[in-house]
C-alpha cells in the first residue's frame, strides 16, 4: 500500500508540474504577443510609375521579435495582404521564387488608387515556425514632372519578373534602350509576368525562362527605328514567321533578348475625341423604304391543319396494325396443309419407325431378367461360392421406359 501511494503521488506531481508548464508558456506568449511592436515603414508609391518592394529577410531578422540571428540558409516565405483584407490590392502583385531568395511587392498604381493603403507582411521561417510581422504604409500620390505619353511596351523573352524587378537590371534595360529612342529620360511604367498576360510555362531546360513585359514611357516621340517595327509592314512579316524591319542596331541584345513582333507603341499626345453623347428622340422611328411591316394581319383557320396533323398519323397506325395482324393471324399452314405437302413415302417411313419404337418400349418392360452376379451381396470372387437371395424382385428392362 505505502507503494502504490508513492507511485500515485509522484503521477499527481508529475502532472501538476506540466499543468504548470504549459500554463508558464502560454504567458509568456500572450505577454510576448501583447508587448510585440510591429515594425511600421513609410513608402510613397506613384500614380502611374512602378513600384517594387523587396522584401529581404535581413528586415525581418533583425526585428526585436527574432531574439537568435537566423543563419541565411534558412528557407524564409512572406505573406502579404490589404490591412482588414484577405488579398493584396488588386493593383499589387507578390512574387518569390523559392523559399532562399527574396520577395518583392511590385505593381502600378492607378488614379483611383490614390491615397493610404497598409500592408501587413508576415514573415514565416520554414524550420522553426517563427513569423514576424512588418507593417508598409503606401502614401499613393501623383507624380510630379512632365506628362509621358509616348508609351512603349516590350516582350523581354530572356528573363523572368523577378530578375526584372531590382533597381540593376531595370536601370541597364533603360540605359540600352536608350540607344533605340530619341534623347530624353525614360521611365519605367509597369513590369508585368508573361504568366500573368496568358503566357505558358516554360519547360524545365536550362535557358528557358518564362518572359516579362516591360512598360516604358518619355516624354520624347517615338525613332524611327521603333516606328517601323510597329508598322504594318512588320506586323504581316511578323505573321508569315519573318523577323520584323528593323531599321537600326539591336542595343538591347545581347543581355536582352526582345521579341520584336510583341512590341506595341501607345501616343497619348493626341487627345482621343470624345464619344458622342446620343440625343434622345421622340421614339418614333423614321421611314424607311427598305423595310415596309405589315400592318394589318388576315384571318386564318387552323382547323384543317389539326385535322391533318392528327388524323394521318392515326390512318397510317391503323393500317399496320391490320397488316400485322393478317400476317400473324390469316397466314398460318396449319398441320393439315403441312401432311398434304408431305410424301406418302416419307411418312409412312416415319409411322413405322414410330410404331416399331413403341412396340419395343412394350416387350423391354415386360420383360424378366435377372440380376447379374457380380452385383448380388452374397457373391464372392475370389471362390465362386454365392448363397441364394431370399428375396430377389428386381427387374431391370432392357431398354428404360422413356414415357
Amino acid at each position: 500500500m505505502p507503494v502504490l501511494r508513492r507511485e500515485r503521488q509522484g503521477q499527481v506531481g508529475a502532472a501538476m508540474a506540466a499543468v504548470l508548464i504549459w500554463i508558464s508558456l502560454l504567458v509568456g506568449l500572450l505577454a510576448g504577443l501583447g508587448g510585440t511592436e510591429v515594425q511600421q515603414t513609410t513608402l510613397h508609391p506613384l500614380v502611374g510609375r512602378v513600384f517594387v518592394h523587396t522584401l529581404d529577410r535581413e528586415n525581418f531578422l533583425h526585428l526585436p521579435e527574432l531574439v537568435v540571428a537566423v543563419p541565411a540558409t534558412v528557407p524564409i516565405t512572406y505573406h502579404a495582404h490589404l490591412q482588414g483584407h484577405p488579398d493584396l490590392p488588386r493593383w499589387l502583385r507578390y512574387a518569390q521564387r523559392s523559399p532562399y531568395q527574396p520577395g518583392f511587392l511590385y505593381g502600378t498604381a492607378t488614379p483611383a488608387d490614390r491615397g493610404r493603403q497598409v500592408i501587413e507582411v508576415t514573415a514565416y521561417n520554414r524550420d522553426s515556425f517563427d513569423t514576424t510581422r512588418q507593417r508598409l504604409v503606401l502614401l499613393i500620390g501623383d507624380p510630379e514632372g512632365p506628362l509621358l505619353p509616348y508609351q512603349a511596351e516590350f516582350l523581354v523573352r530572356s528573363h523572368d519578373v523577378e530578375e526584372m524587378l531590382p533597381s540593376t537590371p531595370a536601370g541597364r534595360f533603360l540605359t540600352a534602350l536608350g540607344g533605340l529612342w530619341e534623347p530624353g529620360e525614360l521611365q519605367l511604367l509597369n513590369i508585368t509576368s508573361a504568366l500573368d498576360r496568358g503566357g505558358r510555362v516554360p519547360l524545365p531546360i536550362e535557358g528557358r525562362k518564362e518572359g516579362v513585359y516591360i512598360k516604358v514611357g518619355s516624354a520624347s516621340p517615338f525613332s524611327t527605328c521603333l516606328k517601323m517595327v510597329a508598322s504594318p509592314d512588320s506586323q504581316a512579316r511578323c505573321a508569315q514567321g519573318q523577323p520584323p524591319l528593323l531599321s537600326c542596331y539591336d542595343t538591347l541584345a545581347p543581355h536582352f533578348r526582345v521579341d520584336w513582333c510583341n512590341v506595341s507603341l501607345v501616343d497619348k499626345s493626341v487627345p482621343e475625341p470624345a464619344d458622342e453623347v446620343p440625343t434622345p428622340g421622340d421614339g418614333i422611328l423614321e421611314h424607311d423604304p427598305f423595310f415596309c411591316p405589315p400592318t394589318e394581319a388576315t384571318a386564318r383557320e387552323f382547323l384543317t391543319d389539326a385535322l391533318v396533323t392528327l388524323l394521318v398519323p392515326l390512318l397510317v397506325a391503323l393500317l399496320l396494325t391490320l397488316l400485322l395482324a393478317y400476317v400473324m393471324c390469316c397466314r398460318r399452314e396449319g398441320r393439315l396443309k403441312r401432311d398434304l405437302a408431305t410424301s406418302d413415302i416419307q411418312m409412312v417411313h416415319h409411322c413405322t419407325i414410330r410404331g416399331n419404337t413403341e412396340e419395343l418400349r412394350q416387350m423391354a418392360a415386360s420383360r424378366e431378367v435377372p440380376r447379374p452376379l457380380s452385383t448380388l451381396p452374397m457373391f464372392n470372387v475370389r471362390t465362386g461360392e454365392r448363397l441364394p437371395p431370399q428375396v430377389d424382385s428386381a427387374r431391370v428392362p432392357l431398354i428404360l421406359d422413356q414415357h
